[in-house]
């Protein structure tokens, strides 16, 4: 029977309970079942039920805690080096403040774009633009409600669902979004910048 374990470790591991197990943070296989279950129940840390936040470890030090239960097990870890724990409390409050962000968010996006879009149209005087080409081609002046503004206005909407490739549920295909690939890119500097400082004050355990 092989006594290889087999530890998985994402980059940054969300929990919900302050009493952090190895199952919760870990994706763990092992040939041996009785010692597979026991280091799963193996605790991690316990963290203070008040004080959600991110802490930093290293697999360094949980392959000692996994020693110290099982000193014959030999360890295989896949992934990463250092990883954040991300403790976060879950409660209704939480929950409602988490959609109200949401909620603004998306108002600031969608005021946002629109006052950028109108300010760009505005710095080139696409107005004026507009109601020159109509007048060379169709001699007379523009009413300023023709098929090139409404055009516009539609190409406008369509580009941007093609561009960020996404609606509601609807996507056209299955890459991520360009604002996925942004948000993920943000998430990694945020995880590497949290493993470096722990790493420069010498304490992964530390509360970042």
């Amino acid at each position: 029977m092989s006594n290889t374990l087999y530890l998985q470790l994402d980059q940054n591991i969300e929990v919900t309970n302050p009493h952090v197990y190895l199952q919760d943070i870990a994706a763990l296989s092992m040939a041996d079942a009785k010692k597979l279950n026991r280091l799963r129940v193996m605790q991690v840390m316990v963290l203070d039920p008040a004080k959600p936040g991110r802490y930093v470890m290293s697999v360094s030090d949980l392959l000692k805690m996994i020693q110290k239960i099982e000193p014959s097990v030999d360890i295989s870890p896949i992934g990463e080096t250092d990883f954040i724990i991300t403790y976060k409390i879950s409660s209704v409050t939480s929950m409602i403040f988490r959609y109200i962000k949401i909620f603004f968010v998306c108002l600031v996006s969608f005021f946002g774009a629109a006052f950028s879009i109108m300010t760009f149209n505005n710095d080139v005087d696409l107005g004026n633009l507009f109601d020159q080409l109509y007048t060379l081609v169709m001699g007379k002046s523009s009413s300023g409600f023709t098929v090139l503004e409404i055009s516009y206005s539609v190409g406008i909407g369509l580009g941007v669902l093609i561009f960020f490739n996404h609606f509601g549920h609807l996507k056209l295909s299955d890459d991520p979004t360009p604002m996925q690939v942004q948000m993920r890119t943000y998430e990694d500097d945020v995880n590497q910048t949290l493993i470096e400082q722990a790493e420069r004050t010498q304490n992964p355990a530390k509360e970042t």
